[in-house]
């Protein structure tokens, strides 16, 4: 059985703090599930465009609380908070208090970081991927202990929490639903482990990448990294990605042929893209069925720009 559609918003702009709420509002009454905010911190500059990501406009936290405080459906999360750019023990007591004022609304993805250029124009440093890892590992252990309210106790290479109890509980026991998101083996094997969610990084836009994988290859093979680590708990898992380029459209090749542009790569094939989505509801709702079965991928998240275009497909498949 296909685990059932959800959808998800991910918005970090907002020129004011009315434009936020009116966001968060829409978002809610078209139908998704979540609104996520995400953990990049760099305005315009070089740094920005060295690491190919766009401006980020809103800090997280702040933000997720607003949008609860004017919904009372609409969950909340960050997708996904970087590891390095908090201290663990602060990040647990922001995330459990979050869910105690919401109501239980909060899903609290967490991921090990990835853009070298945005830590160094932070001044954070940027260890290798196995560190950040093996830190990333240490701060799920706390999430998970934090929220179990007992009195911790844990000394590990990068987390250390001591002599205190995880105050305040959260309302989601035993803990809010947990994501854990990234693109290599030891990530998303331990999402497959630890996780209620998995969330699949953007796969890369080349035909054929460097290890002779197509796009729709390399998914299908961070899906197994998922499956394979969680066993018998795999049906219970969320599976999300973004199709990070969504266009609803009757000339789906003039979108096309823009992402072509933006990502610098020959328009053929961009249509079977796991990250890429262009054409009529119908089209696309058959589309994202198809990756169902292929990628795993039924708890999708599309950009700010697009989410009032594409809520008829919400409409279509939310709970399907």
């Amino acid at each position: 059985m296909s685990r059932p559609f959800r959808f998800a918003v991910q918005a970090t702009r907002a020129t004011s703090g009315t434009e936020w709420r009116d966001t968060a509002r829409q978002i809610e009454d078209l139908g998704y599930s979540t609104l996520f905010l995400a953990d990049h911190y760099l305005g315009k500059g070089p740094a920005a465009r060295e690491s190919r990501y766009p401006p980020q406009h809103l800090a997280p936290i702040a933000a997720m609380a607003v949008a609860a405080a004017v919904t009372t459906t609409l969950r909340i999360g960050c997708r996904v908070f970087c590891a390095d750019y908090h201290v663990p023990g602060v990040l647990m007591k922001e995330a459990t208090t979050l869910d105690l004022l919401t109501d239980g609304r909060l899903e609290f993805g967490i991921g090990g970081g990835w853009s070298a250029p945005e830590y160094r124009a932070m001044g954070v440093a940027f260890r290798p991927a196995a560190q950040r890892v093996a830190k990333l590992a240490e701060v799920v252990g706390l999430f998970k202990a934090h929220c179990s309210g007992e009195q911790l106790d844990r000394t590990g290479e990068y987390v250390t929490s001591v002599g205190y109890a995880g105050l305040p509980r959260p309302v989601q026991r035993p803990h809010p639903p947990l994501m854990i998101g990234g693109s290599r083996r030891r990530v998303l094997s331990l999402a497959g482990r630890e996780a209620d969610i998995a969330s699949i990084s953007n796969v890369p836009f080349d035909p054929i990448d460097a290890a002779g994988r197509t796009p729709q290859q390399e998914a299908a093979r961070r899906l197994a990294f998922v499956r394979d680590a969680a066993g018998d708990r795999f049906a219970a898992l969320d599976i999300e990605s973004s199709p990070f380029f969504a266009t609803v459209t009757t000339d789906p090749d003039a979108a096309l042929a823009e992402v072509s542009k933006i990502m610098n790569v020959s328009p053929d094939g961009l249509g079977d893209h796991p990250n890429v989505l262009a054409g009529t509801v119908p089209e696309i709702a058959d589309r994202l069925r198809e990756r169902r079965e292929l990628f795993g991928a039924n708890y999708i998240t599309v950009q700010q720009t697009e989410f009032a275009a594409f809520a008829p497909v919400v409409e279509l498949l939310t709970g399907t």
